[in-house]
């Protein structure tokens, strides 16, 4: 199964890019869906569909299927145990009941619901192709760190909260007058973790990757540059850029002409910032793409301006994450392309505590933990080199302390 997200700068053509893709997959014979992770829902718009698309996969024609994300339906199935007892809390310190339900949703709910939906689509074994329209560039970013964050919570400070509440319920709700959780809260929370890494492995695995889109502007290709380098961060490969609505040069008028130069000085600098990734153009057409048949069109061409590249085949990109051993040290190596493009290297910080390798690139920061083998190891040095962070560790005895350069 192949997996394909979408993302840019809010209004690049985010969807048009990703609905075209996915009806060039299905004109290859291969049973495909398209998910839209963006609150703004406009993949029936651009497939001509009438009335709205539903929570469930919609055959739009022959092997193409549409679905658009219902947040609230998968938060009241993963989040009703939890909900329920933050209500009964809410409730007996006097909180009205409507306000109550508001706050017990959590922050960011819908990207977690979309992941959780992905994931669903992803086991079901129906599909050969999924391509996800997500959500504009920052959205994104929260949506594709979540898993390990939240793994993070749970795998540390959940079993901690959990034993203390059970040895000491009956004191706790005496003293706070409030009831406290039970095991049906904490199981819920324990699913939702193990959901979530099974996403995390999905989204990191091989068969999976991300593609940019963007428009040939100065403000859009600085969005894209940073998207390069964060996703790249928390792990997950991009395989390719998809340069849209370009202006076709020749006869044109003095207007069309200024904006035709404009913007190829901006596509030879996303070809500069992009070295060696794949840069697919897309050029605006006399109508706008609406329909299964336009879509399909729309993507061929664009994809067709690489030559041999097949976009739906599994990406040959390396692994953002990956290790090299030599004698007694071993160096970590995780890709951070483009970072010389918009960070200094004094924004670049790294710390060690225990088993975990703390990252910061700029303000995105990434908390990774180490393989057992790695763990037992201590940091005997770090640099930026090539468009990646190189870490190496000695095998030497671990300082218990934290280790930071």
């Amino acid at each position: 199964m192949r997996i394909l997200l979408f993302t840019g700068k809010g209004g690049v053509g985010k969807s048009t890019v990703s609905a075209g893709t996915a009806a060039m997959s299905a004109a290859r014979g291969l049973r495909t869906l398209v998910l839209s992770t963006d609150a703004a829902h406009s993949l029936g718009d651009a497939f001509g569909v009438d009335g709205a698309l539903g929570s469930e996969p919609v055959q739009v024609t022959e092997h193409l299927y549409v679905q658009h994300v219902d947040a609230q339906r998968r938060f009241e199935e993963s989040w009703a145990e939890v909900q329920g007892y933050l209500l009964s809390v809410l409730d007996t310190i006097g909180v009205d009941r409507i306000a109550a339900e508001e706050l017990t949703i959590i922050p960011g709910a819908e990207e977690v619901f979309a992941l959780l939906e992905l994931r669903r689509m992803a086991v079901s074994g129906e599909w050969d192709t999924i391509v996800v329209d997500c959500a504009p560039t920052a959205e994104t970013l929260r949506l594709l760190a979540l898993p390990e964050a939240l793994g993070w919570y749970l795998e540390r400070i959940l079993p901690v909260q959990r034993k203390m509440v059970k040895a000491l319920k009956p004191m706790l709700t005496k003293a706070a007058g409030v009831p406290m959780p039970g095991d049906s809260v904490f199981d819920a929370l324990v699913r939702l973790h193990d959901e979530l890494a099974e996403v995390r492995a999905l989204l990191s695995g091989p068969e999976a990757s991300v593609r940019i889109v963007l428009t040939p502007e100065r403000v859009v290709l600085a969005e894209a540059r940073r998207s390069w380098t964060t996703l790249s961060l928390y792990g997950y490969r991009v395989d390719g850029v998809v340069a849209n609505r370009i202006f076709p040069a020749g006869g044109s008028d003095d207007w069309r002409a200024g904006w035709v130069k404009a913007q190829d000085d901006v596509l030879g600098d996303v070809g500069a910032s992009f070295e060696g990734l794949p840069v697919w153009r897309s050029f605006y057409r006399p109508t706008e793409p609406v329909g299964v048949e336009d879509l399909r069109e729309v993507a061929e061409a664009a994809y067709a301006w690489t030559g041999s590249v097949d976009p739906l085949a599994v990406p040959e990109t390396a692994a953002p994450f990956r290790t090299e051993t030599t004698g007694d040290a071993t160096v970590v190596h995780l890709a951070l392309p483009g970072l010389a493009q918009w960070v200094e290297r004094d924004q670049v910080q790294l710390g060690r505590n225990g088993d975990e390798l703390a990252i910061t690139v700029g303000s995105y920061r990434r908390l990774l933990t180490l393989p057992a083998a790695l763990a037992r190891m201590r940091v005997s040095g770090a640099r930026v080199e090539g468009g990646e962070l190189r870490v190496t560790f000695s095998r030497q005895t671990t300082n218990t302390e934290s280790e930071r350069s």
